[in-house]
């Protein structure tokens, strides 16, 4: 049966992907899936796989289609969640598409990926096309 596995991260830099992801999320590396190449992050908790890491030489998209939401429940733990990443080595990116009001805030990884943090007390914000 076909399901969906995990979402892949394209870096340049595994061990640094490696220190942001695991410290973002509270992952784990599973020691049975690395390689020079790849490394896939399991839960702390032991629940399983989180996200794989491959290393990449492609260029970063700027609006790319597919990205990670990382949820919050209010707008309070958004802003918190946002300072920790940022102190972790996210940076915010100046997004050109914001709706009026938007639930999330972009943020880009070590690697320049996007990726959302996004308010649930708030969302959707507008319903529209304009997250990363």
């Amino acid at each position: 049966m076909l399901r969906i596995g995990i979402p892949v991260i394209g870096v340049t830099d595994i061990p640094r992907a490696v220190a942001f992801w695991t410290a973002a999320l509270n992952l784990v590396v599973a020691q049975e899936w690395k390689s020079e190449t790849w490394r896939t992050l399991d839960h702390a908790d032991g629940s399983g796989r989180a996200l794989g890491l491959l290393r990449s030489t492609s260029p970063v998209e700027p609006h790319p289609r597919l990205h990670l939401d990382l949820f919050t429940d209010s707008a309070e733990e958004q802003r918190t969640e946002v300072r920790r990443l940022v102190g972790l080595g996210a940076r915010e990116v100046d997004w050109d598409l914001y709706p009026p009001a938007p639930d999330f805030v972009v943020l880009a990884d070590p690697d320049d990926n996007v990726f959302c943090v996004v308010d649930l007390s708030h969302a959707p914000s507008g319903g529209d096309d304009s997250t990363p």
